[in-house]
This record gives C-alpha cells, structure tokens and sequence, in this order.
C-alpha cells in the first residue's frame, strides 16, 4: 500500500497528468511582485509599433478603462406626504456629467403642499473632485427659488461612509450673509434581493437667526425616517415610509408663532429610480 502510495505521483505524470503544486508555493493576492515587474521600458510597444500607432490605443484604454465620460441622475426621493388631512409632496434629485475625478453635479430639492404655493425649492450646480476612494469635495452654488429667491456659495462632501452609509454634507453662504449648514445619511439593508428598509437623517443648523424664513441659530431641524422599498428592477423601486420632523429651538419658536406645529408625522408613498 506503501508503495503504491509512494508511485502515485510519478505514474500520474506519466499519463500526461501534472500533480498540482503544494500549497505554500501557490502564490496568494498578497504576493508582492516580482523584482523584474516593471522593469523594462514604460512604451516596450512603440520599439515594435512605433508611437503614433500605439498613440491612439492608449488613448482607446483611457477612455475604456476608468477614464469614461457618463451621465448619471436619481431620484432619491420623490413621493407624497399624507399628515392628517394634509397631503403635501416633496422632491429630492441629483445627477452629474463627468468620468471618476471630476463631475458636474446637479441637485434639486423641495417640498410643498397641493393647493399652495411651494414651501422650500432650490438648485444646485457644484463642481465636484474625488478625494479619496468614495468621497467627492463639491464646490459651488446654490439658487432658492422659493420661498424667496436668494443665492448661496456651496462647499461641501459627498460620498460613501464606513458600513455603507451614504452622507452628504454642506455648507452654504447666502448673498445675505448667513451661513446655514446641512448634513444628510441614509443606509440601504437589504432584507431580500428586492426588498430593502432605508433609514435617514437630516439635520439643518444654521450660525444665526434668519427670521424672513423661520430659522434660529443652533439646530434648525431635525428628521428622522424609514422607508421600504421594493425593487421592481434595479432601476425602479417604489417605497412607503413614515418621517418624523422636528423644529428646534428659535426655529420652534419661529414656528409656533406662525400656527405652525414644532412637530409633525408624515407618512410617505413613493419611488426611487435613477438611470
């Protein structure tokens, strides 16, 4: 038995079949290369090809290999909002033109109610510059259309945090002077291939009280929400979801003072899609 053991090998050879090497000499991923990787000519192709031939394959590469120009553009949000007797709707879009550095981002958002005038509505144009392997630093403006028309500079990040969650965060300058922040994250848990509960943050500050539109320095508010969504396709994914919001602080005050309730429950019905 020994020595049929000890023959196996060699026999299996000579059929024409090569044992697979042990273990420890199959190299790994964490496998540094070779000292000769890298080490001959950086364009070894033009001594065979010559440079204007290889000129428009690196150029093929490029574009094919990382360095695209796309179109991208979501709905993160597009939905009605039932509060008591009081149905509102509200959007929140974004896209961008550009390859994986730079990008032309464009943001809208904005809320209201059927029968009235819209409540909050801007846009937002922003230049924006990879940093880091899944945040982009944005940069640029920001006009209100409603409730009144004001413009902002815009500094902010927007990207993948650890665990998943998607953030983005801003800083915006009015040409009026007051400086208001806002920080946003959402977190998709699949539960299934298709069925997927998101929750989501927002929180608004702002460094000085802006009474024309009901803002108090500190905190302005605060939202809290989860939604549920199933994906038909990919691509499209009707939701239903509840939201809580909260005005704190002056921005309460402001808003009691108005016969607005500081508080309100929306519950929402949707669809998320993007292409």
């Amino acid at each position: 038995m020994a020595l049929a053991l000890l023959a196996a090998p060699a026999a299996a050879q000579h059929a024409g079949h090569t044992m697979p090497p042990p273990a420890a000499d199959i190299p790994s991923f964490e496998t540094p290369p070779p000292p000769e990787a890298g080490s001959g000519p950086p364009n070894a192709a033009d001594a065979i090809w010559g440079a204007e031939a290889m000129k428009a394959s690196r150029a093929a590469l490029k574009a094919e290999g990382g360095d695209m120009t796309r179109f991208w553009f979501m709905a993160d949000r597009a939905e009605l909002r039932i509060n008591g007797d009081t149905t509102g709707y509200l959007w929140d879009v974004q896209g961008y033109w550009g390859g994986d550095t730079d990008k032309l981002w464009l943001k809208s958002e904005g809320e209201g109610g059927f029968g009235e005038a819209i409540d909050d509505a801007e846009i937002q144009a922003l230049y924006s510059r990879a940093i880091a392997p899944f945040f982009d630093l944005q940069l640029g403006v920001r006009r209100d259309l409603a409730p009144f028309g004001r413009n902002h500079a815009v500094l902010g990040i927007q990207g993948l945090a650890r665990y998943r969650f998607e953030v983005d965060a801003a800083l915006f300058l009015s040409d009026q002077g007051d400086l208001t922040a806002r920080i946003e994250a959402e977190l998709d848990q699949r539960l299934t291939q298709r069925l997927i509960v998101q929750p989501r943050t927002e929180i608004n500050l702002a460094a000085q009280d802006i009474p024309e539109l009901g803002i108090g320095a500190g905190i302005d508010s605060i939202s809290l929400g989860v939604r549920l969504r199933y994906e038909i396709v990919r691509e499209f994914a009707p939701y239903i979801g509840v939201e809580q919001d909260w005005r704190i602080g002056g921005s309460a005050d402001y808003a009691r003072a108005s016969g607005t309730p500081a508080a309100t429950t929306n519950f929402v019905v949707g669809v998320r899609l993007w292409f």
